[in-house]
């Protein structure tokens, strides 16, 4: 099904770029639409695939262009689509009908039957899409898109300031400190220990594959356990503050440095951000991004900027002569900025001595009103919230 799915997609991708070409023309999803038809006449095998499975493939052709266009408007690095090669497409979604959960935990599926799947939590809400994903070591999985009810947690005063790094995944403003597990670190030398071998093997042998498949088993396994770390983290978060605020970090530029690049990837902070937002949303929470210039560099007592190298990690102010911990002092600037966007003032905190926090723009304000343009996420409290669940088949 999955080849089938494959085809449609190249084919699919050759009509619209031959059309522009040969017309200078550009076609439609519903143009597409249109030749699904005529190609199941010519290619008989397409009809053991659901009618809107094909039509959803016809859809992320469609999303393809669209983000291109979009990525050549913003002078970005266009990246035309391409197309998939054998055993590239991975996932089919049946986006409104031919699925469902039937009491023996089994998932029914349009042309396919019923498959045994491994159902960890029970659904909650109305199933709305189902989409089937094959991973690369040939496991399967079922994501359901489900409306359910949002349930905000209780009201929560509590903020916290987040400074992210390589050496301490995360610093909070309140001290604690939570260290960076290096995941891929600690699998590196297996890693490279698979990879000499599927080197050496030839391809299309079933040494190769089997070789390949230990190579994405250890990927498979770094992915597992720096997925499950972010989300516990993120939770326990979400739990414990009302007010969250991170770093506004371009994650993408900073793996331009060569040197840090490898370790960035490793800490994987843009999806850390990512489950934070998505979390704090859910449960009414407010998330507030701050810009990250100078937060580090300006001491979070007297608001006094003065340049740092990255290997010094003491912050020494010479003006009120402040002895703090480089990220510590991040930290607490950044609940500062943000709580000051939100119109709160940051409350009194031992780091202080006992001293109310004084405004950032105390010393020269010019040099600090970028500060205050930041960006944050105002709960949701809609009744109907989007949520997704995975179950093993």
């Amino acid at each position: 099904m999955l080849e089938e799915c494959r085809w449609v997609y190249n084919q699919a991708l050759a009509v619209r770029r031959n059309a522009w070409k040969e017309q200078g023309k550009s076609l439609s999803y519903y143009y597409t639409c249109k030749l699904l038809p005529q190609w199941k006449k010519e290619r008989p095998s397409l009809n053991i695939v659901y009618s809107q499975v094909l039509q959803d493939v016809l859809r992320r052709v469609d999303e393809a262009f669209k983000g291109f266009f979009r990525r050549v408007k913003n002078s970005e690095k266009p990246g035309y689509p391409r197309f998939k090669g054998k055993g590239r497409y991975r996932s089919i979604t049946y986006p409104q009908f031919g699925f469902g959960i039937t009491d023996e935990r089994k998932l029914h599926l349009a042309k396919v039957g019923d498959v045994k799947i491994k159902l960890h939590r029970p659904v909650e809400g109305k199933i709305k899409q189902v989409t089937i994903r094959r991973y690369p070591t040939e496991k399967w999985f079922a994501c359901f898109a489900c409306e359910v009810s949002l349930e905000p947690l209780p009201p929560s005063q509590k903020a916290i300031g987040i400074d992210v790094g390589i050496s301490c995944f995360a610093t909070l403003s309140n001290g604690e400190r939570i260290q960076n597990p290096n995941f891929f670190q600690k699998e590196e030398k297996a890693l490279a220990k698979a990879q000499r071998r599927l080197s050496k093997c030839e391809k299309g042998t079933s040494e190769f594959r089997k070789a390949k498949r230990v190579v994405q088993r250890v990927h498979e396994r770094i992915r597992n356990k720096r997925d499950d770390f972010l989300h516990k983290l993120s939770l326990r978060l979400v739990q414990n503050f009302g007010i969250i605020c991170l770093e506004g970090l371009n994650v993408k530029g900073m793996l331009k440095n060569h040197h840090l690049a490898k370790a960035i990837s490793d800490a994987s902070w843009h999806r850390f951000f990512h489950f934070v937002l998505y979390k704090a949303e859910r449960a009414g929470r407010v998330c507030v991004l701050v810009p990250p210039r100078n937060t580090s560099k300006t001491c979070s007592r007297c608001g006094t900027v003065q340049e740092m190298t990255l290997s010094e990690r003491v912050f020494n102010c010479f003006c009120c002569g402040l002895f703090l911990d480089r990220d510590l002092n991040a930290a607490v600037n950044i609940l500062r900025v943000g709580l000051h966007s939100l119109g709160k003032s940051p409350r009194s905190s031992p780091l202080y001595r006992g001293e109310q926090s004084r405004n950032l723009c105390y010393n020269n304000k010019d040099r600090t009103s970028q500060y205050f343009e930041t960006r944050y996420l105002v709960p949701l409290l809609h009744p109907i919230y989007w949520s997704r669940g995975f179950s093993r088949i």
